[in-house]
């Protein structure tokens, strides 16, 4: 199954934390929307995310890692189209980046995206989805 899905993420606390090549960033407490995609295998990729036990490899690993991130919700769609960065762009006009996260792999200045309310972060998602005419699922936690 493939197709990009976009991980909720609830940080408790302001951070410092380092992102890999990075370095050092300031997450201030809140929730964040992290665009990704899965062009092989969507399920096990989503799983990884909510693994805690894994290799630090993307630069959400890291944050995922902080004792103060968790995710809470994980909105996904089904499709063989990798729709990564028009939701990410969709986003980026709603929320302020974090820049360069998540995005070493193309033109997209972020993957992803601040905001004070789950219920905002959510809501921002799913226009996303609808803007770009795409459906979309809740993954199950």
């Amino acid at each position: 199954m493939k197709g990009c899905y976009c991980l909720i993420i609830n940080l408790d606390k302001t951070s410092k934390i380092k992102i890999g090549k990075l370095g050092k960033i300031n997450f201030n407490r809140g929730h964040y929307v992290y665009v990704g995609s899965a062009m092989n295998s969507l399920t096990a990729r989503i799983n990884r995310h909510l693994s805690e036990e894994k290799k630090l490899h993307w630069h959400i690993d890291y944050l995922l890692k902080n004792e103060n991130a968790g995710i809470s919700e994980v909105i996904y769609n089904v499709s063989g189209k990798k729709i990564e960065c028009e939701l990410s762009q969709e986003i980026s006009q709603k929320s302020n980046g974090i820049k360069d996260f998540g995005c070493s792999d193309c033109e997209c200045e972020s993957h992803l995206y601040f905001f004070k309310n789950r219920n905002e972060a959510i809501k921002c998602v799913k226009n996303a989805y609808d803007s770009i005419a795409m459906d979309y699922e809740f993954f199950k936690i």
